[in-house]
């Protein structure tokens, strides 16, 4: 299953969305990746990794998943990537 996602939190993939993401995509049995639009994928489960890529609000992700659990991971990851980050 793959899915393309726009990233919403202010601060994109890093700090806290980052580990909220990457925590949740260990709470799956599926392999997930994470990927800009236009470059390689990584694996979702790896907060250097998904750091790594520098993905900042607005940009597009393409997830993938494939596992018994793959639509709900992908729902999961999506809603974290398209809600607001609160500035708490």
């Amino acid at each position: 299953m793959e899915r393309t996602v726009t990233v919403v939190p202010e601060d994109g993939l890093h700090a806290r969305p980052a580990a909220n993401f990457v925590e949740a995509a260990g709470e799956y049995d599926s392999e997930i990746t994470i990927a800009p639009a236009d470059g390689d994928a990584v694996n979702a489960q790896s907060m250097l990794a998904v750091t790594s890529l520098g993905v900042a609000s607005g940009d597009d992700v393409v997830l993938t998943a494939e596992g018994a659990d793959a639509e709900a991971a992908l729902d999961a990851l999506e809603a974290i990537l398209t809600t607001p980050e609160d500035s708490a």
